[in-house]
């Protein structure tokens, strides 16, 4: 019988070279790995910067300590500002003058503390036979909100203005506006909005708040020129800001130089609205550019 023809025997396979990573790759793909990693920390960084930023030029206190009743003043506790709910979100002062005809100011405080540290203005204006109206913001003392924003801010400065025409029926041509610190950035505003208010009280004003988050060493990885937006502009509205000023401030101030270039008309006393007797020049003023009701 025939043998069956044998297979050709196989061989046996030869092992096939390792395939060699270029070192150079591994390097190009760590630095991507890492370079990604690092953008999404910064990432992480900026989108906290940007929603905390407010922090940084504002810090408000939940806490009233007094009230004008400490100092003398008689007052009433105000509410206003209704929002979407339709309960009022502002608690303010209103301090009325020895003669119910006397003008009126709108104090906007500064952008830390809270309206019981604002007492001392309040009473200096006052005392110049001024009714008063002092409130907190959002965020800050017993108002409503979580916290303040320039946006919020500016927004409850015409809700104040907005009480004391329709609520209290008192002529705008008879309301002065009062800022102190980023309040006077407020109060330039307000009245770049509302022509018809015929005076301006500005003590120790601050604003234009870029360069001092930029200062600040915590924003050293942040870009901060496209970030922030908590300016409180100052220098601008009031060089071209027609409505009469009087403006106290030191001689330090950084802002000095926008005190200077102010518009016309402007009167300029270096030192505090609560440093030393200032009602001379608060009656000289009044007399010159508000009228009698």
């Amino acid at each position: 019988m025939p043998k069956p023809p044998s297979s050709p025997r196989s061989r046996p396979s030869q092992p096939s070279a390792p395939e060699i990573v270029d070192p150079r790759w591994l390097l190009k793909a760590g630095a991507v790995v890492v370079a990604f990693a690092v953008l999404c920390v910064l990432a992480i960084f900026w989108a906290a910067f940007y929603y905390t930023q407010w922090q940084y030029v504002l810090t408000p206190s939940r806490t009233v300590t007094t009230n004008p009743s400490a100092i003398g003043l008689a007052f009433t506790e105000v509410h206003f500002g209704v929002d979407a709910t339709g309960q009022p979100q502002l608690d303010g002062w209103w301090m009325p003058a020895d003669t119910s005809t006397s003008p009126i100011v709108l104090l906007l405080h500064a952008g830390s503390g809270s309206m019981s540290d604002a007492l001392p203005q309040a009473r200096a204006l006052h005392d110049t036979n001024l009714n008063v109206l002092l409130f907190d913001y959002r965020g800050f003392g017993h108002s409503g909100g979580a916290h303040p924003t320039q946006a919020l801010m500016q927004a409850d400065a015409e809700s104040a203005l907005a009480y004391l025409r329709d609520t209290r029926h008192l002529d705008p041509s008879h309301i002065l506006v009062y800022g102190n610190g980023l309040g006077a950035s407020l109060a330039v505003t307000l009245c770049t909005n509302h022509h018809e208010l015929p005076a301006l009280i500005l003590d120790s004003p601050d604003g234009d708040t870029e360069q001092q988050v930029l200062n600040d060493t915590r924003t050293k990885l942040v870009p901060v020129r496209l970030l922030f937006h908590e300016q409180f502009p100052l220098a601008v509205p009031l060089s071209t800001l027609k409505t009469s000023k009087l403006i106290f401030v030191n001689d330090a101030s950084s802002n000095r130089q926008a005190i200077l270039n102010a518009a016309d008309p402007k009167m300029i006393v270096t030192q505090g609205l609560t440093n030393g007797d200032v009602h001379p020049f608060l009656n000289r003023f009044l007399d010159s550019y508000v009228p009698s009701p």
